[in-house]
């Protein structure tokens, strides 16, 4: 199980831009909240990503992108994007690669994917993980205090 205070796992996936996001990029310029949810336009993570989406400023102001991981296709992405104005990346994660590279456990008797938030520093450490399903609006709360404390 990764824990805090380990190197965040590097990654390559696409984005809904069609460009592609790789998280060794990101290190020495800003802290990295790196979150997977379970499914586009559920409740619990349309929630979730609006609650992103309502205070990402506050994210930039802290020095940090945030990043949601799901296994759905570009094209969703694209459509979830679009549909609730969302001003950051999804990633499309469509084999589970990552999710697995991140040991993110399955919810609900494993029927599905688990919503994990990491924040993840400028240096590429894991500085926080909150894992839970419920709660989803949670995940974005405590990320941001999470990034309040780091120097």
């Amino acid at each position: 199980m990764l824990q805090v205070g380990q190197p965040a796992p590097d990654f390559t996936l696409k984005t809904t831009t069609g460009t592609t996001f790789h998280l060794s990029e990101q290190r020495g310029k800003r802290s990295i909240v790196l979150y997977f949810y379970p499914k586009d336009d559920t409740p619990g993570c349309t929630a979730e990503a609006c609650s992103f989406r309502d205070q990402y400023e506050d994210f930039k102001d802290l020095g940090a992108e945030v990043v949601g991981i799901s296994s759905d296709s570009e094209k969703s992405h694209q459509k979830f994007t679009a549909k609730h104005r969302l001003p950051f990346e999804l990633l499309a994660d469509t084999e589970g690669k990552v999710r697995k590279l991140y040991e993110v456990p399955r919810a609900l008797l494993g029927l599905l994917p688990g919503r994990v938030t990491f924040v993840i520093d400028k240096n590429g450490i894991i500085q926080y993980i909150f894992n839970s399903l419920s709660g989803a609006t949670d995940h974005v709360s405590n990320a941001k205090q999470v990034l309040q404390g780091l120097p």
